[in-house]
């Protein structure tokens, strides 16, 4: 059996960490800045986790994370 694929465009995106979870950016936060407020672009910053509800899609597309 041949080996399964990762989507490249995941492994890009996602860091799947330790404890299982899958760390995640932010959207809207890489052009058209201009308009947005400054809380918008500060509340942005940094990384979250997946959501439970997206997290067997990204499973499918991480098979050996």
């Amino acid at each position: 059996m041949p080996k399964m694929k990762t989507k490249s465009s995941a492994k890009k995106r996602f860091k799947v960490l330790g404890g299982g979870g899958v760390k995640r950016s932010h959207a809207f936060k890489r052009h058209i800045l201009t308009k947005k407020t400054t809380k918008t672009k500060r509340q942005l910053r940094g990384t979250s986790m997946v959501d439970a509800s997206n997290m067997k899609s990204v499973r499918a597309m991480l098979p050996y994370a």
